[in-house]
This record gives C-alpha cells, structure tokens and sequence, in this order.
C-alpha cells in the first residue's frame, strides 16, 4: 500500500490551532503534517470542536483507539491502534473506512451504519475479522465498542472506537485445549495403535489451527501411514507422502533421520487438500519428528498449517508440543505393552514351573516303583537276596534317580535360559531299546504283554541322550500308568 500524501500545514492556524493535536508520538506529528484539505475532512481550520477534542482524547490515549469520522467515516488513529493496522499503516490515516477495511466492511459496515443511525453503541467480544494486513487473510480476534460521537448540532458526527486484539489470547486458549484432551484422552490408552487414533480424533477436533494431519511411522522402504485427522488416507497427498521417489517423502525421511523439523509447500499438482474450517487451502505443511525425550523417532508428525495463521513463533512451539505429547503417549502404551507381555511371560514361566515340577514328581515316582518291586521280591523271598537281574535293575533306576537329583538342581539354570543341549552320534534303536528295557519287569509284574521293537537306522543319529532317555522314560512311564489290561 502506498503510504499517505503528507504535505506541510501553511496558515496562520498552525501554530495556534493545530495545537489541539499536540503530542500524540508519531501519529501525532502524522496528523499535523497532513494535509486535511485533500481528504473529506477538509481544512483543520473547519473541523468541528467535536472532532478536535475527539482526536486529541484519541492521540493522548495509549490504548488502541480509532475514530470514525463524517458520513464517510474517515480514519483517524493513535500510535497504539497501528500495531492494529500492520502494513496498512500509516497508509490508513485519512482513508475512508470502507476502503480501510475493504475486507471485513460485510462484517462492521452494518454495525457503523446502525450507530450512525440510531445514536446506539455496540459491543463486541472476540470477534473474528479476517484482515488483510499482512498479504493475506489473516484470523484475527478484536474486543471492542463502536460508540457515537455527538457533534454541536445532536446528531452523530463520528464513531469513537476503543479496541484491544485478543487474537493470542483465543487461539492460545484454543490450543491449550487440543493438547489439555490431547493428554488427558491418551492417558488411560493401553495399546499402541490406540494411542495413534486418539491422537488423530484430538488433532482433528482442531481444525482451525490442524487442517489436516498425518502420523507416519518410518520404514526401511519409506513411511506407512498409522493415522490421519482431517484427510482420508487414499487421498493423493497421502499417496505421495509414501510413494518411494517422492520429494515430500524424501524430506519427511529426513526429519525422521536429523530430528530437524521442517516446512515444506504442498504441491498443487496433487489436487486440493482438505482446508479444515477456512475457504483457502493450506500452502504449507509442518514436518516433524515423534519422538521422546532421550529416544528415537517413534514416528512423523505431518500437519497442515492454518492458511489464516503464518507460522510463527508460537505456532511453531504449538505444533512441537502435539508432537511430543504424541510421542510421550506412544512411548507409555509400548511400555505398557512390554509390562503386560513380561507379565504374560512370568504367568507362562509360573505354569511351565508347576508342569516342571509335577513331571519331576512323575519321573521320580517311575524309577522309585521299579526299585520296590525288586526289593519287595527280595524281602519276601527265604533267602532274602536279590538275584542278578533284580540288582542290575536296581543299579541302573539308582543312576536313573540321580540324575533326576541333579535335574531339580539345575532347575535355576533352566530359568535362566542357560541349559544346552549335548548332541553326540547315537545308534538310536539300541540306545532306546536299551532304555525301554528297564520297564521289562514292571510290565511282567503287572501282567502285561511288553514287547520293544526299535529298527537300526541308516546312520547315527545326533540327539542330546540325557534328553532323549527322558522322552522314552516319560512315554512309558504314561503307557504303564494308564494301561490298566492287555
């Protein structure tokens, strides 16, 4: 825009007159030197006292204020009221408001005219106007009142406005909202996938300051999509930002990999993306690492920035806040997920116990039963002597015994996951038959047909013999428990 015409003030009235307008800091000095007579105001010397007295009030104040002044309601302002302006100052002193604020006048045109009219004031509460005073239509918020101004004659000469932009204090609220229930919603999720959709449903009710989102997780191949808020995941920005060879996926791997945030434009050739509450779709995306405190990238934060909103500051932080409390959430559900399979592990270990040990008992009750029968026969006999066989068999469910022994005192060993198989060539029929021979005499004793047929096989076979023993004495020890006849 181009900066107001400021031409000298000449006349006798200068000194004395325009000493009304004293002061001010540089609006005052801006009101001085401009020259009156080429706006619709007219000369200084013809305002009336009501207009003099209100810009003076008006450039003494340091809340922002404006005046609306004549059936063309020309802008008059103070220093405070220019941070208002943004670019269009100082290019709004003496413009008319219609062309001042061309791009809200829908919006407060009707509510001057009604104060013209009717003498009334208005009121008005954080309302949103989108002004154009930075090169685009920006969110702004604005509290403030519209009040007559009575000049000599009754009628309403100008509109006296005191103003104060509460745009940081909405939209800050509005953020501390989404990362409040952003917090609050993951904190009781238990699985991982669920931390991902309750953080795509938070960021999607925040569609004004998130058009759209996409959570990826990385990839060796590239990034897969985990959730999205605001964007259907077949949409064609969401193809690209996976499709291997992509410039968009190239710098979302790359945040991944640095950790280093960035700002990428979205590309027009893949058609319109969503535009969540404003009439302008988003230019820009902000690209940023999920990850914790101390760990690595957990996933990648792909959000839309608010076409309405540049990214500053504080939007920056904003965005940087949803990404860590996201990856905060995520890190708990895993860590909930390893408790719940550690706890898993400990209740199988817990049953794999019980099962130990009531084999254990098993196993010590089959070579204890074979040694009874022997001794039994012995003690009922007159000479009270075992024979050959009785003792070879006694010796050999002694050893049996021992190792047993030993079994339950390397149990700790197979806690700790150190036991080792010892494989050695074995010619497998003999060394079973050699093993299922032990149960000979039980067998007879019970009146059971018993009869052991193991093949040669071709080669020896490689098997851990202590293991192997247990596998056999276990199945037969089950065939001579359970077989009550035949």
């Amino acid at each position: 825009m181009a900066e107001s015409t400021v031409v000298p003030a000449s006349g006798p009235e200068n000194a004395t007159e325009m000493g009304v307008l004293a002061g001010g800091g540089e609006m005052g000095r801006r009101m001085r030197a401009l020259d009156w007579s080429q706006t619709p105001l007219g000369p200084f010397s013809e305002w009336p006292q009501s207009l003099r007295t209100s810009a003076s009030i008006c450039l003494a104040s340091r809340f922002p204020i404006v005046l609306y002044w004549g059936p063309e309601l020309v802008v008059l302002y103070n220093d405070a009221y220019s941070q208002i302006l943004g670019s269009k100052h100082p290019w709004a002193l003496g413009q008319t408001c219609r062309v001042c604020w061309a791009e809200i006048w829908d919006t407060i045109g009707p509510m001057l005219d009604g104060v013209l009219a009717t003498g009334e004031a208005t009121w008005s509460d954080d309302l949103l106007l989108m002004l154009q005073r930075y090169g685009y239509p920006e969110e702004c918020y604005f509290s403030f009142s519209f009040s007559p101004v009575r000049v000599e004659s009754g009628e309403v000469g100008g509109i006296f406005t005191a103003v104060i932009e509460t745009t940081e204090n909405v939209i800050g609220e509005r953020r501390l909202r989404t990362l409040r229930d952003l917090a609050a919603r993951s904190a009781t999720v238990k699985s991982e996938r669920e931390t991902w959709e309750i953080a795509a449903a938070m960021l999607q009710e925040n569609p004004a300051d998130i058009p759209f989102a996409v959570m990826c997780h990385p990839e060796d191949d590239g990034l897969r999509t985990v959730a999205t808020a605001g964007i259907d995941p077949e949409h064609p920005f969401c193809q690209e930002l996976c499709r291997a060879g992509s410039s968009l996926l190239h710098a979302a791997k790359g945040v991944a990999n640095t950790g280093v945030r960035a700002k990428i434009q979205i590309d027009r050739s893949i058609g319109d993306v969503p535009r969540g509450v404003w009439a302008a779709p988003p230019r820009d995306v902000f690209v940023l690492p999920i990850a914790a405190l101390g760990q690595g990238a957990s996933g990648v934060l792909v959000a839309a920035v608010s076409p309405a909103k540049a990214l500053d500051e504080s939007y920056g932080t904003f965005f940087e806040l949803v990404a860590r409390q996201i990856a905060t959430s995520v890190a708990d559900a895993r860590a909930y997920e390893e408790e719940r399979r550690r706890v898993e592990e400990l209740a199988a270990l817990d049953r794999a116990k019980t099962l130990f040990f009531s084999n254990v008992s098993h196993e010590l009750r089959t070579p204890l039963t074979l040694l009874l029968g022997p001794t039994e026969g012995a003690l009922s006999s007159p000479e009270r002597a075992l024979k050959g066989a009785d003792l070879e068999l006694l010796y050999r469910n002694e050893l049996r015994l021992l190792k047993l022994v030993n079994t339950l005192l390397e149990f700790s060993r197979i806690e700790a996951g150190r036991v080792e198989a010892c494989y050695e060539p074995t010619e497998l029929g003999d060394f079973t038959s050699e093993i299922a021979s032990v149960f000979r005499s039980a067998m007879e004793k019970a009146g059971l047909s018993y009869s052991v047929e193991c093949e040669a096989l071709a080669e020896p076979a490689w098997v851990d013999r202590e293991m192997w023993e247990k596998i056999v004495l276990n199945l037969l020890s089950n065939a001579f428990k359970y077989t009550l006849q035949g």
